[in-house]
């Protein structure tokens, strides 16, 4: 731990604050809650969390990057068994941690065995539904915050996994999760200009008979960033 670092979000600008402001709305729930943030990077989050008062734990896969002297950070890798006791927190967090990995079944599983009953996983993850994200496919192949993979590296620091919204809620189910909701962090000027192809795609989707609703709602095709909420 190198104490003269600047603990600073490691994430799309502005994701740690909009983030932080939906916990409030939701710690009130829990009496004296236990958390863990895993992939806490530098520890901007668990800082934030720790000097408000709440029982914070930190994990990542590099522990060594984790600057905030009061909290120590326990190495996790989460594609494999997290070194936690079952029933352990009431809230996890894991913010713009799921596009670094390809897998994410172990990962449910493990957040669900580790949470109290009622607890909750909040994951934070970039939105390739929307229309930005859609646009940059058709003309590059790579969605919204996801770019060619450098093969000779694995720092954990690529995004690798593009699951749907879809794909996530199938992820919760299989897992155990009691319900799965998603908002997301604000509206991208972007998406809304491309706004105008909302009716070609509802035309698509009613002559292939696709349910437009699973991918194609408001938010979903506006929003920069996911918030997922899954409850055990």
């Amino acid at each position: 731990m190198d104490n003269n670092r600047e603990i600073k979000p490691i994430a799309i600008p502005g994701i740690h604050a909009r983030l932080y402001d939906y916990l409030m709305e939701l710690l009130p729930k829990f009496e004296q809650p236990k958390i863990l943030d895993i992939g806490a990077g530098h520890g901007y989050l668990v800082k934030k969390l720790h000097e408000a008062g709440y029982d914070i734990m930190a994990s990542d896969l590099f522990p060594e990057y984790f600057y905030y002297d009061k909290i120590e950070c326990q190495q996790a890798d989460i594609t494999k068994i997290l070194p936690f006791n079952d029933n352990s927190f009431d809230v996890i967090l894991a913010v713009e941690l799921m596009e670094h990995v390809h897998d994410h079944e172990v990962f449910f599983k493990e957040a669900n065995r580790i949470l109290k009953k009622d607890g909750m996983l909040l994951f934070t993850t970039p939105n390739i539904l929307s229309l930005k994200s859609r646009m940059r496919f058709l003309y590059s192949g790579f969605y919204y915050s996801f770019g060619p993979l450098d093969h000779q590296v694995n720092d954990g620091l690529q995004h690798k996994g593009s699951l749907t919204i879809d794909q996530y809620r199938n992820l919760s189910i299989l897992s155990g999760f009691s319900s799965f909701n998603v908002s997301i962090d604000k509206r991208q000027s972007t998406s809304m200009w491309l706004s105008f192809l909302i009716p070609i795609m509802k035309l698509y989707c009613y002559l292939k008979k696709i349910d437009y609703n699973v991918h194609n709602q408001f938010d979903y095709l506006t929003g920069r960033v996911l918030f997922a909420k899954l409850v055990k």
